[in-house]
């Protein structure tokens, strides 16, 4: 065979499951459209995808482009921008790790997101949640990073609102007690 396409036929001739999605695209525009096209109609795709690889298609041509240490240089992941949805922060709770780091959680009203209930997401430490500025209360935009970890975005402001006061880290552990002392961001 000579070329990607030219294998993916051979596979599907075998009865070996093959996505009947890709396409090959004589042109960069045609990728872009391509790419642009799942990436609106993501959820046409019988399986979760977040993203397009766009591959050279003539097997010679591989060898040729060679790769780095961590990938080809013949292929190249297109990832879409994360779904977002709108909730509130009913509560924010601090966790504390296997090494004592303490880390803020934001307890969310539950919200589906590309196919899987949100209640939680990390705030990472008192620095992210004093950037985002997020409080009790507050409507936000929850994403899943990556299409896997659950993350707030940004604050949704609410014309009106009266939101309450910002959040602060304890300074002492919610779990043993003993005072709390910050090492760099956490």
């Amino acid at each position: 065979v000579a070329s990607q396409s030219e294998v993916y036929g051979l596979l599907a001739g075998w009865g070996l499951p093959t996505s009947t999605h890709y396409r090959v695209a004589p042109t960069a525009a045609a990728a872009a459209e391509f790419i642009e096209y799942f990436g609106e109609h993501r959820d046409s795709v019988e399986h979760e995808i977040d993203g397009i690889v766009i591959k050279v298609d003539e097997l010679a041509l591989h060898a040729e482009l060679g790769a780095t240490s961590r990938a080809p240089r013949w292929a190249i992941a297109y990832k879409f921008a994360p779904r977002k949805e709108i909730t509130v922060i009913q509560d924010i709770v601090v966790s504390v790790g296997r090494t004592g780091t303490l880390t803020p959680l934001a307890l969310l009203k539950p919200v589906e997101v590309g196919g899987v209930t949100i209640s939680r997401a990390t705030l990472h430490n008192a620095d992210e949640v004093a950037r985002k500025d997020v409080r009790v209360g507050d409507t936000v935009k929850v994403e899943r990073a990556g299409d896997v970890i659950p993350a707030i975005a940004e604050r949704v402001p609410v014309p009106g609102e009266t939101r309450q006061a910002p959040f602060v880290m304890p300074d002492h552990c919610p779990v043993c007690g003993s005072a709390v002392a910050r090492e760099g961001a956490y």
